[in-house]
């Protein structure tokens, strides 16, 4: 069974789609064939890259809808036939064995006509004919993709296409090793940061020598001032606050759940670092003990996540609109308790994963409204980005495939 191409995909979108796991968990939970892993994690990302248009796909195809392990067969059917070049019959054969092999027998027949019958180009001239048609096309949730073209007019189909510019790493000293050079990789903008097309882990990761860091989280490190003290309000896993504990004396990690805790102290011990002290603190929530205790406070708060899609393609699948209300909800009442633990002249950072101006300019343009007591500071970035009228907009179009905001404030 293990040899069949379809099995593992669809063991690990199955825990995707019927129990609602996050992909990268699910990987990490699935045994895998490992002469295959490669291929197995890019038929997982693909499916959920193009959920909507297959969705639609199997629709036209299927009025009435079949059961949902189906649905996730064909999926991933439907992927392997348009993006990795195998043969229909190839595809249609392994599909059918499946459907045998998981006591499915019954709707082999369904699945075998399904495929054979299966035409691109039809699907995409009745996608044509659709009120959401752009967005189904581009498997992007309708109701995001219209806030996008809404803030972006134009450019929206770039962003909401955008693909990971690949493996973002960070080395410890700033330095390229030689030993990694002869990779295929970009040089970002930040010192140390290297994006490759392909990087497996090995020693050096043990060792400290590096580490897995996007460039969004970077960027906004990058921004954060040297200090004497520094609060990283929402720290899991830590990259952040290991970056940030580079430039600044000593760094205090907040964060709600104790599993998460454990991650911050795992990534600071291996990283070497020890001004770092991470402790299980609910940020939403003011602790007078905190209070005007540090020149720094970086609140990167809980946000939609759409700036992470090209990484994190789930969140398509698992984000509602509704979301909205009650991340606008935390995301205030962070800045709100957090605020009162900078000192007078120090720095408040407000940061998401977003590139929506509801979560972003928005809160901050409310927050301004409630604290008089602190000023917007003018910041810049070497990587590109757009100045909106508080804080700094990344685009996952310019950005190395990330999106993501960040604004400065200071204490008056």
């Amino acid at each position: 069974m293990l040899s069949n191409p379809l099995y593992d995909p669809f063991q690990i979108l199955t825990k995707v789609y019927s129990d609602g796991a996050h992909l990268k968990q699910a990987i990490a939970d699935t045994y895998i064939e490992e002469l295959y892993r490669g291929r197995t994690v890019k038929i997982v990302y693909g499916v959920l890259e193009n959920d909507g248009w297959f969705d639609y796909a199997i629709k036209h195809y299927a009025p009435k809808s079949p059961k949902l392990a189906v649905r996730i067969l064909l999926k991933v059917a439907l992927y392997m036939l348009l993006y990795m070049d195998k043969q229909k019959y190839m595809i249609t054969d392994c599909a059918v064995s499946l459907c045998k092999k998981l006591g499915k027998g019954g709707v082999s027949g369904f699945v075998n006509a399904f495929l054979r019958r299966f035409d691109k180009a039809a699907v995409d001239e009745a996608l044509q004919k659709e009120k959401d048609g752009e967005a189904i096309a581009l498997s992007y949730p309708a109701y995001a993709y219209r806030l996008l073209k809404k803030e972006y007019g134009k450019r929206a189909p770039a962003i909401a296409s955008a693909k990971s510019a690949g493996v973002s790493v960070r080395f410890s000293d700033g330095k390229l090793p030689e030993q990694y050079a002869k990779k295929s990789y970009i040089s970002t903008p930040f010192v140390g940061n290297y994006i490759f097309e392909h990087f497996v882990r090995d020693e050096g990761f043990d060792e400290g020598k590096y580490t897995f860091q996007s460039v969004g989280s970077i960027a906004i490190c990058d921004v954060v001032q040297p200090c004497e003290r520094l609060l990283d309000a929402c720290a899991a896993p830590g990259g952040k606050s290991v970056l940030l504990a580079g430039k600044c004396g000593e760094v205090v990690s907040f964060e709600l759940h104790p599993h998460r805790v454990a991650l911050i102290e795992a990534y600071k011990a291996r990283m070497g670092v020890e001004n770092l002290t991470a402790l299980q603190k609910d940020s939403s929530v003011f602790d007078p003990e905190y209070a005007e205790q540090f020149d720094g406070v970086l609140c990167d708060v809980p946000c939609s996540g759409f700036g992470t899609v090209s990484e994190n393609p789930d969140v398509k699948l698992f984000r509602k609109e509704e979301d909205f209300a009650s991340l606008r909800k935390a995301q205030t009442a962070i800045l709100d308790a957090c605020c009162q633990y900078v000192k007078k002249g120090g720095a408040l950072y407000y940061s998401t994963c977003s590139i929506f101006e509801r979560e972003n300019d928005g809160i901050v343009e409310a927050f301004l409204k409630t604290h008089p007591d602190f000023l917007v500071e003018s910041i810049d970035s070497p990587l590109a980005h757009e100045k909106k009228e508080y804080g700094l907009q990344f685009l996952p179009d310019t950005a190395y495939g990330a999106g993501f905001y960040v604004c400065r404030l200071k204490r008056i």
